[in-house]
């Protein structure tokens, strides 16, 4: 069974986030109002930095558990473990975010277990409880706690999507790809390239964010152009740079990848 990849961060400085909307001023109304928030959009388009960012902004602590498919309802609510001979129960993310407050942040929640949206639902209605069947205990959320959810609809199937009764428990909020010239200054600031040298980067990654669907099952994400842009500000050939960068992580078909230089000369030269 893998474990549940948990961290829980307090840091006080404000990590960096553009916004592109109003999602700033919607997640902190659904904070001060006790509501569920769930995120939706493409790998790397800034979802967990913006979780980060209002978490330290609002002055909370994040517990963020990173889901997968041998994650169950268990690994969140926590289980019986023996320690020194003796059985101790271990309460899991979820249930010590709820105990202390804070932020549970459940990155790509569709890759869990069904059951983990199951444990879920008392705490996205009225009742903001999460009971502990194994315990007997019925945990009363505080003000302070909130529940976040995130995932990629372009990875959404049959098998691995929201049930409507659990989608119409969060306010939702869908996040995109940042206009270009927002993008440059991003990642001009994320990986000290100059924005002239990063304003062909970002165009090539909107070219290839455009054959998602066709050739390509993900566009680029921001992410994957800060690290191109990382590595041609370290020295190494612009060429090598998109290669590394924005082409090997798309694909493994030998043809597609053809294609995708073909356009990276286009458009880079």
């Amino acid at each position: 069974m893998k474990p549940a990849l948990h961290t829980v961060t307090s840091a006080p400085a404000l990590p960096a986030y553009v916004a592109s909307a109003n999602e700033c001023a919607l997640f902190e109304h659904a904070w001060r109002h006790q509501l569920p928030v769930l995120l939706k959009g493409p790998t790397g388009c800034g979802k967990t930095r913006f979780v980060a960012h209002m978490a330290a902004r609002l002055g909370l602590p994040l517990h963020t558990v990173a889901c997968h498919d041998d994650l169950t309802a268990a690994d969140l609510t926590g289980r019986y473990l023996l320690r020194g001979g003796d059985t101790v129960w271990t309460d899991g993310p979820l249930t010590r975010a709820v105990r202390e407050g804070g932020i549970c942040y459940l990155d790509e929640v569709v890759e869990a277990r069904k059951d983990v949206t199951v444990v879920l639902h008392p705490l996205t209605d009225d009742r903001r409880i999460l009971p502990l069947e194994r315990t007997g205990e019925e945990i009363a959320a505080p003000n302070s706690f909130m529940l976040v959810v995130s995932y990629n609809p372009g990875y959404q199937t049959l098998l691995k999507a929201l049930k409507p009764s659990t989608r119409q428990r969060f306010i939702a909020i869908e996040f995109g790809f940042l206009p270009p010239e927002q993008e440059i200054a991003v990642v001009s600031a994320e990986s000290g390239l100059s924005p002239e040298r990063v304003r062909p980067l970002v165009g090539l990654a909107g070219r290839l964010r455009a054959l998602r669907g066709h050739d390509l099952e993900e566009g680029v994400s921001t992410r994957l152009v800060v690290y191109c842009a990382t590595l041609i500000a370290a020295g190494t050939p612009t060429a090598d740079a998109v290669l590394a960068g924005m082409i090997e992580p798309l694909t493994d078909d030998a043809d597609v990848k053809a294609a995708l230089l073909d356009v990276a000369r286009a458009v880079i030269g």
